[in-house]
């Protein structure tokens, strides 16, 4: 008995062997997809970099209180320091203008010089303990150059010129008429102090200009090795 000739079914794949037509079920397969597996990009995560000496939550907080508190009594002195000069150079008697040079000479060097060297420890172990450092970024080391700077100011142009204000409030108070010379630069001292100090309390909220030259090479190197 011959068999009729069979008709393909699609999607069948047949094969003659020996005059027997065979089929084997082959399912089309749709075209290969190349280059089907996505890649993930690998993001860099910025750390912050370690403190040197690292202190513990509370003992930070109470640094950075001391210092707050610090650098605003420091301007508060700075404060008293202008009302003295003023009311010493423009005072209506030579009475109230003698106590406020006297008072001046005799109040204003140690509690200031106080408040700045408890600015500056504070300030130093803030930067050691912090991802801020002390040279890591611009606005901390500018900071710390005007803290030093007043603080050395303090001990090289204000405490020496202390004796000779509170003499001559002394003989302005006894009635004499003392050169004023040894007061005509008294001015200065609170001009500067506080223009630096406002300079340095705008940068601790501001936070400007980035890290410091040496700071950014390093790192791109790190990158550049990664």
């Amino acid at each position: 008995m011959t068999a009729g000739p069979t008709t393909p079914t699609p999607g069948v794949r047949q094969t003659t062997y020996a005059g027997c037509r065979l089929s084997a079920d082959e399912p089309d397969s749709g075209p290969a997809e190349t280059g089907a597996m996505s890649t993930t990009s690998e993001t860099t995560k910025r750390t912050a970099p370690a403190a040197r000496w690292p202190l513990g939550r509370r003992t930070r907080q109470t640094v950075l209180v001391v210092h707050i508190v610090s650098a605003g009594a420091w301007i508060g002195i700075d404060v008293i320091v202008a009302v003295l000069v003023l009311a010493g150079w423009f005072g209506d008697d030579a009475g109230t203008r003698g106590i406020a040079y006297q008072a001046l000479s005799k109040f204003v060097v140690l509690p200031m010089l106080t408040a700045g060297l408890t600015c500056l420890v504070t300030g130093l172990l803030l930067g050691m303990a912090t991802k801020w450092g002390l040279v890591r970024y611009r606005w901390v080391l500018v900071k710390l150059v005007l803290n030093v700077v007043l603080c050395s100011l303090i001990l090289v142009a204000l405490q020496p010129g202390m004796a000779e204000i509170g003499e001559y409030g002394a003989a302005l108070a006894a009635g004499g008429n003392p050169d004023d010379a040894v007061v005509s630069q008294s001015f200065y001292p609170p001009a500067v102090s506080l223009t630096a100090l406002s300079l340095a309390t705008v940068l601790a909220v501001m936070k400007p200009w980035g890290k410091t030259r040496r700071r950014e090479v390093a790192s791109k190197g790190a990158r550049q090795r990664q």
